[in-house]
């Protein structure tokens, strides 16, 4: 399951520093705008440690990890939704992605430009937002001539799309993003938002405040404005000081990094933190399978059922779906194998309509 997050931000905020600590990856980080001209994607893993667990008590081959794509996409300025800068692009690349990852910037530098001369965290939200919301009022007013002309011939499915696509128009031309009418929606109009239209400023976002080392733990000034200003959107602000996550990604051994990180008084790297939130922004979770070949994470998104989960891993485990062997993370770490927990009598066997949790150990059993 190859799903995306797309890194957006004003140029010079720190989106292509963090990328390269996330995947170790080689964009240019300069310092000047459009450093990033193609976008760049990253493969990373999602830090687990109940995956490292598993692997202590079952000791397999091999251990797999589940993972993220991430995409760096150059900044985006003033007019982008007119074409400004490399807009037309930059607001391509955003459609295609799930989710997208905001990043602001939150410190102050004079040896690092900003492109709009200070630094202003609600502004630069609102620079984007206001290209974004553009771009979709463009779609939406395309979309309502279409659907206006065939609500008049009185079909009932197009006159509930009109319906649907007036209140977006209205809510865009007040400058506010999407995201926030959605839950306001049933599942139908919520198709026609963020799939059919695929509207950008409905998809789900995480802000990351690129912050410096002092305001890593404790925020700032900048930070503070910014929570305010994004409080009813209900979306999740995480902090992140990009040099030093940069720093540790430049470090070769562990315990290198162990030293680092103790030294700065962080518990783990800023960029785990980022991967766990986006995972969970995507609405995904975790199931696990475990055996003496390998103990491996596996992703399907929330609600799933069993016959999906075990389509993850082969279409045929799905075709040919009969039964699941469902163990709980915690009965499998409290009685410390598979034997042990069946003894217990703590496996469930599993239907069709199962719904997966986080964190479940999975066996399938099909036939093709």
């Amino acid at each position: 399951m190859a799903l995306q997050c797309g890194i957006v931000g004003l140029p010079n905020v720190g989106k292509s520093t963090l990328f390269n600590a996330l995947t170790s990856g080689k964009a240019l980080a300069a310092n000047y705008p459009f450093a990033t001209k193609d976008p760049n994607l990253g493969v990373i893993t999602v830090p687990d440690p109940r995956l490292d667990k598993l692997a202590e008590l079952v000791n397999p081959q091999r251990v797999l990890p589940t993972t993220v794509e991430i995409l760096d996409i150059a900044g985006l300025i003033k007019g982008a939704s007119k074409g400004e800068g490399l807009g037309n692009q930059f607001l391509a690349n955003i459609r295609e992605v799930d989710a997208i990852v905001h990043v602001v910037r939150c410190f102050d530098d004079d040896n690092v430009v900003h492109v709009d001369g200070s630094v202003n965290p609600v502004r630069d939200k609102e620079i984007i937002d206001l290209e974004l919301g553009l771009k979709d009022l463009e779609t939406v007013e395309k979309r309502l001539d279409k659907v206006s002309r065939a609500a008049r011939m009185g079909s009932k499915e197009d006159q509930k799309d009109l319906d649907v696509l007036t209140k977006v128009k209205a809510h865009l031309e007040t400058g506010r993003v999407v995201r926030e009418l959605l839950a306001g929606f049933d599942d139908d109009a919520r198709t026609l938002i963020t799939r059919d239209l695929a509207l950008l400023t409905a998809k789900p976002t995480l802000y990351v405040c690129n912050v410096d080392e002092a305001a890593v733990e404790t925020g700032n000034a900048h930070t503070e404005a910014f929570k305010k200003s994004v409080a009813a959107e209900n979306a999740e602000v995480i902090m992140i000081c990009a040099g030093i996550e940069a720093q540790i990604a430049d470090m070769d051994s562990p315990e290198e990094r162990r030293e680092f990180l103790e030294m700065m008084g962080l518990h783990e790297p800023g960029v785990n933190k980022l991967i766990r939130s986006a995972y969970k922004l995507l609405n995904l979770i975790t199931y696990f399978t475990a055996g003496e070949k390998e103990v491996r994470a596996w992703t399907v998104r929330r609600g799933a059922k069993a016959p999906e989960a075990a389509g993850v891993i082969h279409s045929d485990f799905e075709k040919g779906f009969i039964r699941a062997e469902v163990i709980k993370y915690d009965d499998f770490i409290k009685y410390s194998s598979e034997a042990k927990v069946k003894e217990a009598g703590k496996m469930a066997v599993e239907g069709k309509e199962y719904v997966v949790q986080d964190g479940d150990i999975m066996h399938f059993r099909f036939n093709v």
